[in-house]
């Protein structure tokens, strides 16, 4: 199985969002026992780090990126990707860049807590519960 995990399944879990970061942090446990094949769009690194490392937490922030690439990988975009990106019609462009990338690596899952914005995504979106419970 291949999915791909949104920005927030990463942040909820290296600032331990409740009531989010456990599930969160098993699907990330599961991707790390390959479970699954995971990935990640190439924007997340940027938009999480920015979230994420405030004034104090930049080397955790960055330690925390590199471990995470040592069993995720980075979904292998390109300009037309992008372009396609544009062309989807939902509101937030952050998402459309999303669903580019779940679909550029093949995913069946886009992995995120906020399915609303996913609703008219070709790649079905499934909240980390969900998605634990369809490895089982």
């Amino acid at each position: 199985m291949i999915a791909l995990l949104d920005t927030d399944i990463l942040i909820d879990v290296a600032l331990a969002r409740q009531p989010f970061a456990d599930f969160s942090a098993q699907v990330l446990d599961a991707a790390e026992r390959r479970a699954f094949r995971a990935y990640i769009a190439w924007h997340s690194i940027s938009n999480f780090y920015y979230i994420v490392q405030g004034a104090s937490k930049k080397r955790q922030t960055k330690k925390f990126i590199v471990e995470l690439l040592t069993f995720v990988e980075i979904a292998p975009t390109r300009t037309k990707d992008a372009l396609f990106a544009a062309t989807l019609n939902v509101t937030d462009f952050e998402d459309a860049l999303q669903i580019a990338a779940a679909k550029a690596c093949v995913a069946e899952f886009i992995v995120t807590r906020n399915t609303k914005h996913y609703k008219k995504s070709p790649i079905q979106a499934q909240l980390p519960s969900e998605f634990l419970e369809s490895l089982n």
